[in-house]
C-alpha cells in the first residue's frame, strides 16, 4: 500500500507513518504523469493528514518539499487535519510559517 493517494479533486490523502522509515522519495517525483497534469490543471491540492498515525522530522521535511514542489509547478498546496505533533515539531524547528495549515 502506498503512503498517499491522489483523487481527481486534488486531494492527497496521506495515511500511516510519515517518518524516516517510510519515506525514501519526495512526493512530486513519485506522481504519475496523469496525476501531475491533473494537479497542474487544477492549480491547487490539499494534503489531508487526518489518517497520519506518526510523524517525525523526515515527515516534516517531506511535507515542506511537497509544498516547494507544488509551488514550482504553480500548484497551491494546503494542509488539513494536521496532527498536533506535526504542528509542534514545525514550531520547534521554526518552520511552522512554511506550512499552509487550514
Amino acid at each position: 500500500m502506498s503512503l498517499f493517494q491522489v483523487n481527481d479533486k486534488g486531494v492527497v490523502r496521506v495515511h500511516g507513518h510519515l517518518d524516516r522509515e517510510t519515506l525514501s522519495k519526495n512526493w512530486w517525483p513519485t506522481l504519475s504523469t496523469s496525476e501531475k497534469s491533473m494537479l497542474e490543471g487544477q492549480g491547487q491540492c490539499t494534503f489531508d493528514l487526518a489518517e497520519v498515525e506518526r510523524v517525525d522530522s523526515a515527515g516534516l521535511a517531506w511535507l515542506i518539499n511537497a509544498i516547494r514542489d507544488g509551488r514550482q509547478n504553480n500548484i497551491e498546496v494546503k494542509l488539513t487535519d494536521a496532527p498536533e505533533k506535526l504542528i509542534k515539531l514545525a514550531k520547534i524547528s521554526d518552520v511552522d510559517t512554511l506550512l499552509p495549515v487550514e
